[in-house]
């Protein structure tokens, strides 16, 4: 994510700024909608791995807690019942 991110976000500030430097309308206007489209990439990307590491963190979890279910039911297992 980290290079999608930077990259998409390097490529929006450098439209940027190409439309301030633009003397021409039509490239200004080009440049302006290039670092629109970049930094929705940007913002995009970031979502997604914001996203990808809730769902990571979910999936540790879920597999701790089984870890610690399966741990707990082979213990009362092994220990005899009075």
């Amino acid at each position: 994510m980290a290079d999608t991110y930077k990259t998409c976000t390097e490529r929006a500030v450098a439209a940027g700024e190409a439309a301030k430097k633009a003397t021409l309308a039509n490239v200004r206007e080009r440049e302006l909608r290039a670092q629109k489209t970049w930094q929705a990439l940007a913002d995009q990307a970031r979502a997604v791995a914001m996203q990808r590491e809730q769902l990571e963190k979910e999936k540790a979890a879920r597999q701790a807690a089984e870890t610690d279910a399966e741990t707990s039911a082979e213990q009362a297992v092994q220990q005899p019942a009075e």
